[in-house]
């Protein structure tokens, strides 16, 4: 029983606190502990999750000190970046994300990044904000930053959630979608049924339940066979899932 909550919650450090709706059986919210720490009094209980505009809501900033509105994202994808100048892995993605946001851009799309820091301190986010061409939350607003790192259950970073006009989730899984589509052909990167298995996309495997089909790969005919039949079967499973409203 104990493995299969830790599974099913896709626990993957300790401690961590996630609320439930008993009646439905539905994630509330991931990041509980953030929760008690920003509301002691439960003055937000039952803590349900609100809408990205809802909780971007407030003035963003440029490296370049210029001020705007969250309004200014409407319209567009987003992805929201959350990262850190002192976690080797995020500056690294940090430098291929640059390439990627300029060629999403010149391309026509309406795309912004927001980055949400977790620098340790703000001279440490204004060094690493300064290399980036996109917005930020301030880093002076750390009820605002803590409100989005629990809105999307943040674990670990660096993390890349790519939303919808809407605010909607499209991946959690930017960060191995922009590591492997170097020139964006496949914006905004909805997620695919199934995946050839790579450096970059093996992380999924720690995240739940997976299947993987080995096949030689110096048989291309073996390997679109292959393909072919488990496509369906992947595509049943999320269509199962996304009818319940729930991820696969």
């Amino acid at each position: 029983l104990q493995l299969k909550l830790w599974n099913k919650y896709r626990v993957s450090n300790i401690p961590s606190l996630i609320f439930i709706d008993a009646a439905t059986g539905k994630v509330v919210c991931r990041n509980g502990l953030l929760v008690i720490r920003d509301d002691p009094e439960g003055l937000e209980f039952p803590w349900g999750p609100k809408p990205f505009s809802e909780v971007v809501a407030g003035p963003l900033l440029r490296n370049n000190g210029q001020m705007l509105d969250s309004t200014a994202l409407e319209g567009s994808h987003i992805g929201v970046y959350f990262s850190a100048h002192w976690c080797p892995p995020c500056r690294s993605l940090t430098r291929v994300l640059v390439e990627s946001y300029r060629k999403i851009k010149e391309a026509g799309q309406k795309f912004e990044i927001l980055f949400v820091s977790a620098d340790r301190s703000e001279d440490s986010f204004k060094q690493y904000f300064s290399e980036m061409p996109w917005v930020a939350v301030p880093y002076a607003d750390e009820a605002r930053r803590s409100r989005l790192n629990r809105l999307y259950g943040i674990q670990g970073i660096p993390t890349l959630i790519v939303l919808d006009p809407k605010g909607d989730v499209i991946t959690r899984q930017g960060r191995v979608e922009v590591l492997n589509d170097v020139e964006c052909r496949e914006f905004p990167w909805h997620p695919k049924p199934v995946l050839e298995l790579t450096d970059s996309n093996a992380v999924q495997l720690n995240e739940g339940p997976c299947l993987v089909l080995f096949v030689d790969s110096e048989d291309d005919g073996e390997s679109e066979a292959a393909k072919q039949l488990i496509q369906p079967i992947a595509e049943k499973i999320i269509a199962k899932y996304k009818a319940k409203e729930e991820e696969a």
